[in-house]
């Protein structure tokens, strides 16, 4: 059984992982060191777990720096080498033998296995650096796998087989003949030497067949107990196909063959839209032709990454558009996309007409207008932030008279705006008004 095999799937607590990770990249500490430090940390217990995980870093051999594999090596050797089998030995004879690694790697496996659980064994007293630039990677002369096999296995404890009790109970492909003296039978010599009269020379081919039944090897085990698996119960649609007849009758995809002109016309006004305004007759055929066909909005090509130019270029389309797609899974990245993007007066146009024409989400409108605060005090130039600041104002009067917005919500947010922008008529003016509704 290999190493890889013990267990299905090497799970590990994080602080295991940890531990691993810390010794394996401690390449200039000796061996001996780095195995001590392994038995001191991890429980007999957690071991065999432990060993998995190294196995399946092992496999691939770009997971593991070399000196680190090194390490792995010497960790599945050492972490039983005090008890009498070791369930990495084919792992460990496998990178041994592997003519595609590296020879200082396999020349060290190669060490461990000779040493066998020794652990004053030499190669243990080095780091792992200092083996691989040391002499003993470039000169160890490599044995053949049969030889090492051979040494390992001699040298080590096996433990005796064990009989599985499946086995036990198996029984000869051959019984004894009753009709065969038993002397016969139990002879192992097919001719009997001269003077040996227990068996006469006519019974010679009666002891071979005893012979041959005697030291036949084919035994006969017990049958695998399969119980009949049971029957589902039957639903009432199935009982149809136990006498399928030809009687059905034709369903017809009335999509086939449908016109589809009027959505590439869309596409093709929505493709146009994103690149400048639409003229007033082609925006009313886009407001139509949504408002025939609900899904039509879904196949139109538009996507969260095209609406700032499209807010930018056409409003009145961006607002059509997202009131069609208030149900759509997308939604929430088209609201991120709209809060995010350059404050202007055509995206706050989109956003107080979507207002008035949907339920937006509360914490969207809350966002923003901390968007457009936070641009209106960024911007640098004050002509343009005069500008701004009036626009924002007006919009925000809309929404506390249209009762879009809770005042208390954003009071004292809209407040320090008012009063950092009071030189502003339009930022007095709000001002007022909030202290009109407190």
């Amino acid at each position: 059984m290999s190493a890889d095999a013990l267990v299905p799937v090497p799970t590990l607590r994080p602080d295991e992982r940890a531990g691993i990770l810390t010794l394996v990249a401690a390449a200039a500490r000796p061996l001996g060191d780095v195995v001590a430090d392994f038995l001191a940390r991890f429980p007999r217990e957690r071991r065999l777990r432990v060993g998995a995980t190294l196995c399946f870093l092992l496999e691939d051999k770009k997971m593991l720096h070399p000196t680190g594999r090194l390490i792995a090596f010497a960790i599945l050797h050492q972490s039983y080498s005090s008890q009498p089998v070791n369930p990495y030995v084919p792992l460990l004879l496998d990178a041994a033998c592997d003519e595609t690694s590296d020879k200082s790697e396999r020349a060290f496996v190669q060490l461990l296995l000779m040493a066998n659980g020794n652990n004053n064994n030499e190669v243990l007293q080095q780091s792992a650096v200092d083996y691989i630039n040391g002499p003993d990677s470039a000169s160890q002369a490599l044995l053949p796998r049969e030889q090492l096999e051979k040494q390992y296995c001699g040298n080590s404890v096996q433990p005796q087989p064990q009989a599985s009790s499946f086995r036990s109970a198996t029984v000869r492909c051959a019984i004894p003949d009753p009709d065969i003296p038993q002397s016969c039978a139990n002879s192992s010599e097919i001719s009997p030497p001269v003077g040996k009269q227990e068996c006469a020379s006519d019974d010679r081919e009666s002891a071979l067949n005893a012979l041959l039944q005697e030291k036949s090897w084919g035994r006969l085990g017990p049958q695998w107990i399969r119980p009949t698996p049971p029957r589902l119960h039957i639903l009432d649609g199935e009982l149809q196909w136990l006498n399928p007849d030809n009687n059905h009758e034709l369903l017809w995809d009335y999509s086939m063959c449908a016109d589809t002109s009027r959505g590439a016309a869309i596409r093709d006004l929505i493709a146009r839209a994103l690149k400048g305004p639409l003229g007033p007759g082609q925006q009313e055929q886009v407001v139509i032709e949504l408002a025939k066909d609900s899904k039509l909005v879904y196949h139109c090509g538009m996507t969260p990454q095209k609406l700032p130019d499209l807010v930018e270029h056409n409003p009145l389309i961006a607002v059509e558009l997202l009131s069609k797609l208030m149900n759509s899974p997308d939604i929430a990245g088209y609201f991120d996309v709209l809060v995010h993007m350059e404050m202007s007066l055509h995206s706050m146009e989109v956003v107080n007409r979507l207002t008035t024409a949907v339920e937006l989400p509360t914490g969207f409108v809350h966002e923003y207008i901390s968007n457009c605060i936070q641009s209106c005090q960024n911007i640098k130039d004050k002509y343009m932030q005069n500008r701004l600041v009036r626009l924002v104002c007006v919009f925000l009067q809309s929404l506390i008279r249209n009762q879009i917005i809770n005042v208390q919500d954003l009071f004292i947010e809209v407040q320090a705006f008012c009063i950092e922008f009071s030189r502003i008529r339009e930022a007095a003016g709000l001002f007022r008004l909030l202290k009109s509704l407190e």
